[in-house]
């Protein structure tokens, strides 16, 4: 586990909203707003919305055993859409279909709109996040670091493990 370096440390708080409309990828858009907008400790704070197509790894994959994966399509809707989205984004979605029925799992590609996505995104404008490979999962892990005042991404202190 790694966290930024003091007890208690927190961050400031940038909030960013935006919306997008039928067809877009909600995915493909998270990436290049944060890429663009050069964030670099991003989160979604809120999503609302439906999409018509979704990619998802599901829960009993593993570093070896990626197979374990989702093809959605047909309106469904937005019940949660949660992760960090500094690149690579690690993002987790609940979605529930025509009847109510939900499912859920790791975003692994494009997220297209059907209706509406309205997302809130966060920014921990004191930190940095960034991914290394952990040994014990074999997937690449969030490392939180504290960025330098005055500085642009990429300028940080790592945190401690």
């Amino acid at each position: 586990m790694s966290l930024p370096p003091g007890p208690g440390s927190g961050s400031s708080l940038q909030v960013h909203v935006v919306r997008l409309g039928p067809g877009q990828d909600l995915f493909g858009f998270l990436q290049a707003f944060v890429q663009e907008r050069r964030l670099s400790a991003p989160f979604v704070l809120s999503c609302v919305g439906s999409v018509t197509k979704a990619t998802l790894r599901l829960a009993n994959a593993t570093a070896t055993d990626q197979d374990q994966v989702m093809h959605l399509s047909g309106p469904h809707e937005i019940v949660s859409l949660v992760g960090t989205l500094n690149p690579p984004p690690h993002l987790h979605v609940c979605l529930s279909d025509a009847e109510g029925r939900t499912v859920g799992g790791h975003v692994l590609g494009p997220l297209e709109v059907f209706t509406t996505a309205e997302v809130v995104v966060g920014e921990a404008v004191e930190l940095s996040f960034s991914r290394e490979l952990d040994d014990q999962t074999g997937f690449a892990e969030l490392v939180v670091g504290r960025r330098l005042r005055g500085q642009g991404q990429g300028s940080e202190v790592r945190g401690s493990e």
